[in-house]
């Protein structure tokens, strides 16, 4: 996708279920946050949240456009969790990137689930240019726990209970979690296909090269600590 295929990870070994590093787009120097499913399945989590929420405030202090490839289920759950303060540090992650002014190009790949989906560079948060492939699932969550909650009685009385649940992920993931259901409501801009990846992301900075945008007059923001 980038430039010779060249990209410098940074905290390697921090925080794995999120990647974060330096690149280059048409020549110019982008930011890279990204999903790592192969790790706690991509969830984000208390350092997740935190080492994606220093880069991005990094890149954006030093002028540097923002590219955020999404694979998310979700936060990661547990007790654990809530008690070391997820929702605190997430708020940091949508904090660093709703402030960020520098353009910001977002592409879900497969999921993007709930609130997790919202704090990666979504259109709800500023983003400027979001696509998805067509693999892209983008829905308050899963279809196979959505259909379990919201159909449970139905698949119970069924004379097949398994075909039953299978039909209604189907029609859940075509009506609800299609890339191109969100595309209809404006959420997404495009969906692609992932050969077009690399020229529509230089295609979209070089749009937005110009880009001048300013936060409300203060004296400085309020993030979470």
């Amino acid at each position: 996708m980038v430039d010779d295929g060249v990209f410098l990870e940074v905290h390697r070994d921090y925080a794995q279920n999120i990647v974060v590093g330096f690149a280059r787009l048409g020549g110019a120097p982008v930011g890279v946050v990204a999903n790592q499913p192969a790790v706690l399945a991509g969830c984000l989590d208390i350092d997740a949240s935190v080492k994606g929420a220093r880069f991005v405030r990094f890149c954006d202090t030093f002028n540097i456009p923002l590219i955020t490839l999404v694979d998310v289920p979700g936060f990661l759950p547990g007790t654990a969790q809530e008690y070391g303060g997820i929702i605190k540090h997430g708020a940091m992650m949508i904090y660093a990137y709703c402030e960020a002014t520098v353009p910001k190009i977002t592409i879900v790949t497969r999921k993007a689930y709930g609130g997790a989906y919202i704090v990666m560079s979504s259109k709800h948060i500023r983003g400027d240019v979001n696509f998805a492939y067509p693999t892209g699932e983008i829905a308050v969550m899963g279809p196979e726990g959505a259909v379990n909650i919201i159909f449970r009685k139905q698949i119970k009385d069924a004379a097949d209970p398994d075909a039953a649940k299978e039909s209604l992920v189907q029609e859940y993931k075509e009506k609800f979690a299609s890339p191109y259901r969100a595309a209809e409501l404006g959420y997404i801009d495009r969906v692609i296909e992932p050969h077009m990846t690399r020229p529509l992301l230089i295609q979209s900075l070089e749009l937005f090269k110009a880009k001048r945008d300013k936060n409300p007059p203060k004296k400085h923001g309020n993030i979470p600590l």
